[in-house]
C-alpha cells in the first residue's frame, strides 16, 4: 500500500454564511472552467484516495514505487492507496471491492478497469454492468468516483462511449485519453502495453490534474462544516 502525506491540521475559521459558501464554490467552479458542478458525494468525509484497478494501477513494468499511485501520493496532501492487481477484470474487482476499497474509508476512488475484459473477450455489456456496480457501491459508501478511460481510436474504441455515458449518468469525474502519447511511445513503455516509470509519472500527473479541483472543493466544504 502506497500512502501519501496526511492532511495538515486545519486552522479554525469564523462562522460563514451559506450564501458565502455557495459563492465561493461557484467562483471555484468558474476558475476551473471545465469542472462539473454535479459530481456525486463532493462533500465526502472519507480519508483516503483509493486507486482501484488492474496492472496499470498496480504499476506492472515499473514496480510499486514507480506506479502511478506512488507518484500521485507524492503530489497529494491526503493518503493514497494502491489497490491495483495484475490481470484483474471488472468481475474480479467486484469480488474484492469490500476489503480493497470500501473498508478503507475512501474519500475518492479512481476506477480503472476494462483492459483485461477486452483481452479476455468479456462482453461489453457485462463490463458495463460490472463497472456500474463498482461506481454505485463506492458512491453508496459516500466516496467521490473518478472513472478512467484508457481507450483511443485504435484500442478499445467501443469502451470510450460506454464509460463516458456511465460517468455522465452517475455523476463521476471522467478522465479520458489516459494513455495518449504513452501507448505509441516506446520510450514511455516497459512492454507492448504497460508504461515504464516515465509513463506512470505522466499518468499520475493526468490523474492529479483531473481530481485536484474536486478535492479542493471537498476540503473547502468540509472546513465550513466543522
Amino acid at each position: 500500500m502506497q500512502e501519501g502525506i496526511i492532511m495538515k491540521d486545519i486552522r479554525p475559521y469564523r462562522p460563514v454564511s451559506l450564501i458565502r459558501i455557495l459563492v465561493a464554490c461557484a467562483a471555484a467552479l468558474c476558475i476551473a472552467g471545465c469542472m462539473r458542478s454535479d459530481i456525486a458525494n463532493i462533500n465526502s468525509r472519507g480519508k483516503y484516495v483509493v486507486c482501484f484497478g488492474d496492472s496499470l494501477t498496480q504499476g506492472f513494468g515499473a514496480g510499486p514505487r514507480s506506479s502511478y499511485p506512488a507518484y500521485l501520493s507524492q503530489m497529494m496532501s491526503v493518503p493514497v492507496v494502491n489497490s491495483g492487481i495484475e490481470g484483474d477484470t471488472s468481475e474480479g474487482a467486484l469480488k474484492r471491492i469490500y476489503p480493497d476499497v470500501l473498508d478503507r474509508d475512501p474519500l475518492l476512488v479512481v476506477v480503472e478497469f476494462g483492459a483485461n475484459d477486452f483481452l479476455t473477450k468479456i462482453p461489453l455489456a457485462d463490463t458495463r454492468r460490472n463497472i456500474e456496480s463498482i461506481i454505485l457501491q463506492c458512491q453508496k459508501q459516500g466516496a467521490i468516483v473518478a472513472l478512467i478511460d484508457i481507450s483511443n481510436a485504435h484500442l478499445m474504441s467501443e469502451y470510450g462511449p460506454m464509460l463516458r455515458q456511465l460517468s455522465r449518468i452517475h455523476k463521476t469525474i471522467y478522465i479520458p485519453n489516459l494513455l495518449n502519447g504513452i501507448f505509441d511511445n516506446a520510450s514511455m513503455k516497459s512492454d507492448y502495453f504497460h508504461p515504464n516509470a516515465n509513463g506512470y509519472r505522466i499518468i499520475a500527473q493526468r490523474v492529479y490534474r483531473a481530481i485536484l479541483p474536486y478535492l479542493n472543493q471537498n476540503a473547502m466544504l468540509n472546513r465550513f462544516r466543522e
